[in-house]
């Protein structure tokens, strides 16, 4: 059985490791394009490129998928099987047509409930305390394919986005590696979605990424930690960005405190830079002043010109 393995980032990595290491072949795998990292914007491979290329397997990397000249390639294959794992691109009919097998999807959310490109991000960022893996048939519809098999995992108080990522990769590639015997057998039946129940994780932007003061310190919290350890959330000092990696869990007992106004500096402590939010405060433990690296409370409180009373915004 010849498989074909599409994914990107390194949250895919151990559903392919998985896969060769149960002795699957695997023809091909298909990843995004190599794609500038870094300051000095070095052309870097993807993870997955890079495990493939551990392997010895050949990687295509079609800047667009639908290109009918990407689909002959992938043909040459001959796939009985396509796996996904954040690939990237949305499968076109003619791929999702293509293996006798079926095209199966390694989902980070319990669907049909954050179907879209952010899922463990989103589900961080939205206050949730459980999300997992849906393993899927693969449709033409945005994750709308039937599913055929679940996994919760915990969200604890002090996870990341980072943190579910890994979490999530490896309970991804136990779900496959269970499931996967069974289908080949034949002996999967795939539930269908309730589309009614459906919500959705389109990809974060920019404007994700600002903290808004007024609201509670549990949502900041949540929102901060939902970002890292990728873009950070961020505010703005004296009119430029200052970015927030890290904040203390707020006090969910935790009383108004005062009449200053949402993103007010309160105090400036060497544990923490304490901030008025819309029913609280919160404190911020990891910090990054526009043009520098970040830095810990501490370090950051003993050069700043930052007073109390300034209004973040």
């Amino acid at each position: 059985m010849n498989i074909v393995f599409m994914g990107t980032p390194a949250f895919a990595v151990p559903s392919l490791e998985m896969l060769i290491a149960e002795g699957y072949t695997i023809a091909a795998v298909v990843t995004q394009p190599d794609r500038p990292q870094g300051r000095k914007k070095v052309l870097t491979p993807t993870p997955v490129k890079e495990a493939a290329l551990r392997h010895g397997i050949p990687v295509l990397q079609p800047q667009r998928l639908r290109n009918p000249e990407a689909v002959a390639e992938l043909a040459a294959y001959k796939p009985d099987l396509i796996v996904t794992a954040a690939y990237g691109q949305i499968l076109p009919k003619s791929v999702l047509d293509m293996p006798a097998l079926g095209c199966l999807n390694v989902h980070g959310s319990l669907l049909p409930a954050y179907r879209g490109g952010a899922p463990i991000q989103r589900s961080i960022i939205n206050g949730e305390s459980v999300t997992g893996i849906t393993l899927m048939y693969m449709a033409e519809g945005l994750d709308t394919g039937d599913m055929i098999a679940r996994t919760e995992v915990p969200i604890e108080d002090d996870d990341t986005a980072g943190t579910m990522f890994e979490k999530l990769s490896q309970a991804g590639a136990e779900l496959l590696r269970r499931e996967l015997p069974r289908l080949v057998k034949g002996k999967v039946e795939a539930e269908p979605q309730d589309d009614s129940k459906a919500t959705y994780a389109p990809n974060l932007s920019r404007d994700d990424e600002k903290i808004d003061w007024s609201r509670t310190s549990r949502e900041i919290y949540d929102q901060i930690r939902g970002l890292v350890p990728y873009s950070g959330g961020f505010t703005l000092w004296n009119g430029e960005v200052f970015k927030v990696w890290a904040a203390a869990k707020p006090d969910s007992a935790q009383k108004p405190s005062g009449d200053a106004q949402p993103g007010t500096v309160l105090e400036l402590q060497e544990k923490g830079i304490v901030v008025k939010t819309g029913d609280g405060t919160l404190t911020l433990l990891t910090v990054q002043p526009s043009g520098k690296k970040a830095m810990d409370a501490a370090q950051f409180v003993r050069g700043t010109s930052l007073t109390a009373g300034t209004v973040l915004s």
